[in-house]
């Protein structure tokens, strides 16, 4: 609980402008959510219902912005229409990184979306004790004074580098792909790519057209013989990773639940040897690595392509995690707590669940307020 006086109040804010976040604000300004787009702005009342998009990024795009150049529309993995506004013809060979934002920034000009920016969310806590009371959302711009919180924040400030005995003692080069670039920064040095994903293919395929690779990961990658089936596949990926939430466990890296596509990328690189992958070296030395056999293997550069989990610490004072680690959500929901819910989490990390959760969440959230009238201001 906190005594913080906010800079403004809100019905709804949503916190990410990426997929998710801006399919949510799609739908709650179809149900007549006034947008919000100054922190002085206030809501009178639960009959006023309004909205505002709090979005940490410097620019429209999300993730996209910040991925690598080299990743081409035509490569990309799970780009789809935002609702409302088709995405436009767009050169295959164009980045991912210009091309994505483009349409986000004219999908929010479209849709009269209240995107504030770059506005990061530090916390999201209670007011007072009341199951359907106001919450706080601290910024490093001013607090915002809600009834409810959509949080669409996905993973990708929040990466994962496993703990790896003697990791501080390589002299060499480790990052994690978030912060890849371009494979020519890599010439002439090797370079261990750490991680069974999509990711981890793909920058396999580029880097070892400069330099030499050698590729690690926990467990045998399992490619797919035929191709990903969304109306079939999708459905039942969906599923089990809705049962996980639904349990409240942790969601798993898509790629356990998915399996590994043959692209012409990966089957280029599995003719050039470059896929041969290595169990997982047990220790890092100051130059090279060693192998689960106990061999030495010298390299440069240790690439962590090892995937990212939820950003959700920010919403640690709600106390929604359950006793398995993760948040339990049926739907776009947490469990017990109908003020906050998650989009791009779980089942909706996809684009196309991302863009139904976020219509899912809408109409809950309207249907809740109904059924929860109160005034907002003090």
């Amino acid at each position: 609980m906190t005594t913080q006086t906010p800079d403004g109040s809100a019905t709804v804010a949503v916190v990410g402008a990426g997929q998710a976040g801006l399919s949510a604000a799609h739908h709650l300004r179809r149900r007549g959510f006034r947008a919000l787009r100054e922190p002085g702005g206030t809501a009178a009342s639960g009959v006023d219902r309004t909205v505002v998009v709090l979005d940490a990024n410097p620019r429209p795009g999300g993730a996209w912005q910040h991925r690598w150049a080299p990743l081409r529309m035509a490569t990309v993995n799970g780009i789809h229409d935002l609702p409302g506004m088709p995405l436009p013809p767009v050169d295959a060979d164009e980045s991912a990184n210009s091309a994505v934002p483009r349409y986000f920034a004219a999908y929010e000009s479209h849709e009269d979306l209240p995107v504030l920016r770059p506005v990061r969310v530090d916390a999201v806590a209670p007011l007072d004790d009341r199951p359907d009371g106001p919450l706080l959302v601290t910024t490093d711009h001013g607090s915002w004074r809600v009834r409810t919180v959509v949080n669409a924040t996905g993973t990708w400030n929040t990466p994962v580098v496993p703990d790896v005995p003697g990791a501080e003692t390589f002299l060499g080069e480790q990052l994690h792909s978030r912060g890849y670039t371009a494979a020519e920064r890599f010439r002439g040095r090797r370079v261990a790519v750490v991680g069974g994903g999509v990711s981890a293919v793909q920058l396999l395929g580029e880097i070892s057209l400069v330099t030499s690779t050698v590729w690690y990961t926990r467990r045998e990658p399992v490619f797919l013989p035929g191709g990903f089936v969304h109306e079939v596949d999708g459905v039942d990926v969906e599923r089990r990773v809705a049962a996980d939430v639904r349990a409240g466990r942790p969601p798993a890296s898509i790629v356990s639940y998915t399996g590994l596509v043959w692209t012409d990328a990966a089957r280029d690189a599995a003719r050039r040897g470059v896929l041969d992958r290595r169990p997982m070296f047990t220790r890092m030395r100051p130059h090279g690595v060693v192998e689960a056999d106990g061999s030495d293997t010298s390299v440069d550069v240790v690439l962590w392509a090892t995937g990212y989990r939820a950003d959700l610490d920010h919403l640690a004072p709600m106390r929604l995690r359950g006793p398995l680690g993760g948040v339990p959500v049926v739907g776009t929901q947490v469990v017990g707590e109908p003020r906050v819910h998650l989009i791009g989490y779980g089942p909706s990390q996809s684009t196309v669940g991302a863009n139904r959760a976020g219509r899912s969440a809408a109409r809950d959230l309207d249907r809740w307020l109904d059924e929860h009238p109160g005034p907002l201001d003090r």
